[in-house]
């Protein structure tokens, strides 16, 4: 198996382990109780001091080598998705309509590998902040813990993530300079009008027709108002109005999303999406309140950082395996916010199976030592 250290290779029981016992309880954003417990529980056991409740279900712990030098951020999510899980496994999810159908389980049971082995091989210099975040779903939790002060407490000199990614094959990994996922806003328009009867449309103010229409403009934004060489996406996802074929109802609502490459173009997105809702209020007479309720900018990494994270796959999987070459993946990630605090890079490593996000999709358990290793030898690089 590649270039793994032997040392992190006898640690791949103890992480199957793990993540399979986090895959059978998963647990939503915010909700991670019984995830952040056992990673506390892992933590203390290798005698690291452990800080719970950042960001409500966050847990930080230190391994310090207790000699000036860098400090190094290491990133893993820790919840599920709101859905079923469609494999037949001894460990599959107990829990109906939740699953870990994104591979956070093996996200953090790499990185407690990878703290088990930095406390068992100290960096000669500086340390490494493990950081194991709720929410990242849609949940804003890394936002959360930024804002309940994860890096005035312990600052970092870079930060770095990893993601499986069943679009390339196992055994490859990617990163890149610049923009690596897309920014993401989450859209809730909510329209209010006057009911009506669908004979006397003139003594109503019909909202499914300005729901509608709106839908239509919100769609035509990227194609009117950003530059073509711009990556930009708006999705109208639902429409939402009325209950039969002879009442004009009072109320409508859609909702879709907002991705671009660059933050810039993410908020000109944004600006252009408010102007139509308050265009259309004023022009047919109804009321719109427009939500955002999710947003994140993209994940941008830095080149310096970028280079060193594609050395250190590459010492793992080998060079050759290593594209450094390939588009931004049309996916979002709110380790974003930690990449706008600190230099960093977020990187994929390849695995065989069905896509993130589907039912049958299944972490491969083979990937979890690839993976400690590749952040111990970030830090390697980094701290010696």
């Amino acid at each position: 198996m590649a270039a793994v250290p032997a040392s992190v290779l006898a640690l791949a029981p103890r992480m199957t382990d793990w993540r399979q016992r986090i895959h059978a309880w998963p647990e939503l954003g915010f909700e991670e109780e019984r995830t952040s417990a056992l990673v506390a529980e892992v933590l203390r056991g290798l005698g690291l001091e452990v800080h719970t409740g950042l960001g409500g279900t966050g847990v930080v712990a230190v391994v310090d080598s207790g000699k000036p030098g860098m400090s190094i951020g290491l990133r893993a999510d820790m919840d599920a998705l709101p859905m079923d899980e469609h494999n037949e496994l001894p460990y599959r999810s107990q829990r109906p309509g939740v699953a870990h159908t994104c591979g956070h389980d093996g996200h953090t049971a790499a990185l407690l590998g990878t703290a088990e082995h930095l406390v068992a091989n100290p960096p000669a210099s500086g340390r490494v902040v493990l950081i194991f975040q709720p929410a990242e779903e849609g949940g804003r939790g890394a936002i959360k813990m930024v804002e309940d002060g994860l890096f005035e407490r312990w600052p970092c000199d870079e930060v770095y993530a990893f993601h499986n990614m069943p679009a390339l094959p196992g055994g490859q990994a990617s990163v890149r300079t610049g923009a690596t996922l897309q920014s993401l806003a989450v859209f809730e328009v909510a329209i209010e009008g006057v009911g009506g009867h669908a004979a006397a449309p003139h003594r109503a103010t019909d909202p499914l027709q300005v729901a509608a229409r709106l839908a239509v403009e919100i769609s035509a934004i990227v194609g009117r108002h950003i530059d073509p060489m711009e990556a930009a996406l708006i999705n109208v996802g639902s429409l939402q109005a009325g209950t039969t074929h002879n009442i004009i109802p009072a109320n409508a609502s859609l909702s879709g999303t907002i991705r671009s490459l660059s933050k810039e173009v993410h908020e000109e997105l944004l600006k252009r999406l408010r102007a139509l809702c308050e265009g259309y209020a004023q022009m047919y007479g109804c009321s719109i309140d427009l939500q955002i309720p999710h947003s994140c900018p993209p994940c941008v990494n830095a080149p310096e950082q970028a280079a060193l994270a594609a050395q250190a796959m590459g010492d793992v999987l080998g060079a050759e395996n290593v594209k450094t070459d390939m588009r931004a993946y049309p996916f979002s990630d709110d380790f974003s916010y930690m990449l706008e605090q600190w230099p960093g890079a977020y990187l994929f490593l390849g695995m065989d199976s069905a896509m993130c996000h589907h039912p049958t999709f299944r972490f491969d358990d083979q990937l979890l030592p690839v993976a400690a290793a590749v952040f111990d030898r970030i830090v390697r690089l980094r701290l010696g």
